[in-house]
């Protein structure tokens, strides 16, 4: 009796299951769609939108075609003993599998990059658990009792009249007890007497009962990983400290980001802390305060950059084709790279070293075309880049006619040694495969200006100008604070000699970059014209 009723009571482990999006290789934009289960074959698809839509779609079709969730299966996240969702206390305590409960659902769960989906048959108190749960369906009936002995059940299995759907359901034993239809079963006496039990009145005759009395909690703010005591004083700052933790929350929840309101925020914040430690006089709020005036100060400059306007609010508007501080310090950073690293001599292999690094930046890997090097002042652009090859500094697929010739539908793929990253080195570069192509079409824009084409300036004029364009002020003016930039420093960001820069200066001046020009013995001063403040990367 005792074993089959222990059999009845066991409960199958909760289903689950995950399909993934991962990247077929470096430096590929094709990716691999996989699912765990064990039918289902993995799909290679030409782009990570193409492969998230086909994940999602796959997990869709399982979702309709796969049964409702079990009300009896035992949750799948407190199999694996709720490791996902629920912290230890201590390093050597087991969670608690107590915090389990509630109807069997079938969740689903994602990263927040989207790049993997896994379905689970658990709780819902789980489910509540993960902060990207989603419930894609629920039991449709709850599980059986525990308390029921197994006879019993088998005794329920018997054939039941029709009876109404309302009200107190009955079947008939063989020996005539009557004995209810659903929920716990109970067998007759030897006298083959029914049990007689008291049936409640219904809900509508019961005395209502007296309202529960509320207990108002107090309200526990909590904002940059602390807890905003109760007992703090004044109320206001309480008040004023839990207010901006809410503030901060619902601004992380945003589509799109606010830098004005952000910065107003680190602004109010940085008040709120300092007062927060003149009460307490906690020196780690004073320097949190400080800490929040700085992102204060960079969230509103980060703001008027992108609007495209000065920093004092009432200067010209400037729409930059790089519009961030961190874009600007990664064009700087790729020019001061290919100076220290040069392969070969001169201004057009500099010139021409400057663009196949922006082009092989991410992975040391790129595509080029004919077209992108007959659109560079190059001399002899063959010899040039066989020079090159032969250095070791440039791989191409193909020989150098192959790569002249080559056209957009059919690049020739190029490397760069140097810039390809492995386990021990991670290259030059932190930027990200998002921010390359920036950088590339910046100097492209830069280089291939309409007036430098038409003036058929050389390289190093082109190179004179990605020098300017990195060493401005906000507004325009040479040098961080329109102090001007050294002679030394730019002519060996031109790869020539000093003497050099002024006709170079000129040819400039002539074709409307530069104005306000002066020359001293080491210094260049002067500003952008506003026709070419848009290419400028300022000092920031």
């Amino acid at each position: 009796m005792g074993v089959e009723a222990h059999a009845t009571n066991e409960r199958a482990t909760g289903r689950t299951w995950t399909v993934r999006l991962d990247p077929v290789g470096r430096g590929r934009a094709d990716v691999r769609v996989s699912c765990s289960r064990p039918a289902c074959a993995a799909q290679v698809l030409p782009s990570a939108a193409v492969g998230r839509t086909a994940a999602v779609e796959h997990l869709k079709a399982h979702l309709r075609a796969g049964p409702a969730p079990r009300p009896s299966a035992y949750c799948a996240c407190r199999a694996e003993e709720c490791h996902t969702h629920i912290r230890p206390a201590g390093p050597r305590e087991r969670p608690a599998p107590w915090r389990c409960g509630g109807a069997v659902v079938l969740a689903v769960v994602t990263d927040r990059e989207g790049r993997w989906w896994r379905v689970m048959e658990c709780c819902s108190r789980c489910a509540a658990a993960h902060p990207t749960a989603k419930i894609a369906a629920t039991a449709t009936a709850p599980a059986p009792g525990r308390t029921a002995p197994a006879d019993a059940f088998r005794a329920a299995a018997v054939s039941v009249p029709a009876v109404p759907a309302a009200g107190p359901h009955f079947s008939h034993t063989a020996s005539g007890a009557a004995v209810p239809a659903v929920g716990p079963h109970f067998s007759h006496t030897a006298s083959g007497a029914a049990v007689a039990h008291e049936v409640p009145a219904p809900r509508s005759e019961r005395p209502p009962r007296p309202p529960r009395p509320t207990r108002q909690r107090a309200r526990r703010g909590r904002i940059a990983q602390r807890f905003v005591p109760h007992e703090l004083r004044p109320v206001a700052l309480r008040d004023e400290l839990t207010e901006l933790g809410e503030l901060f929350r619902a601004y992380q929840q945003r589509a799109e980001p606010d830098l004005a309101m952000l910065a107003d925020l680190h602004a109010r914040k940085a008040k709120a802390f300092r007062a927060w430690a003149e009460v307490t006089a906690d020196t780690g709020l004073r320097l949190d305060a400080e800490r929040a005036e700085q992102a204060a100060a960079t969230a509103r400059l980060q703001h008027l950059h992108r609007s495209g306007q000065a920093p004092e609010g009432d200067g010209p508007a400037v729409t930059r084709l790089l519009t961030a501080s961190a874009q600007w310090n990664h064009a700087r950073a790729v020019l001061t790279h290919v100076a220290d690293h040069a392969p070969l001599p001169g201004p057009e292999a500099r010139l021409l070293s400057v663009m196949l690094t922006l082009r092989t930046a991410q992975s040391g890997i790129g595509n080029l075309v004919g077209q992108d090097l007959k659109g560079l002042p190059l001399t002899d652009p063959e010899q040039l880049v066989g020079q090159l090859v032969e250095s070791g500094w440039l791989d191409i697929a193909g020989t150098v006619d192959e790569l002249i010739a080559s056209r957009p539908e059919n690049p020739t793929r190029i490397g760069v040694p140097s810039l390809t990253p492995d386990e021990s080195d991670p290259g030059p570069f932190t930027f990200g495969r998002k921010m390359r192509p920036k950088l590339s079409g910046w100097a492209q824009r830069v280089v291939g200006e309409k007036k430098l084409r038409k003036a058929k300036t050389g390289a190093d004029a082109r190179l004179l100008a990605l020098a300017l364009a990195t060493g401005v002020s906000l507004d325009g003016h040479l040098g961080p604070e329109g102090e001007g930039l050294p002679l030394e420093a730019l002519a060996s960001s031109c790869a020539v000699a000093p003497g050099e820069l002024l006709e170079l200066v000129d040819r400039l001046t002539a074709t409307d970059w530069l104005t306000e020009v002066a020359v001293t013995d080491t210094v260049l001063t002067g500003r952008l014209t506003e026709r070419v403040l848009p290419l400028s990367c300022p000092l920031t």
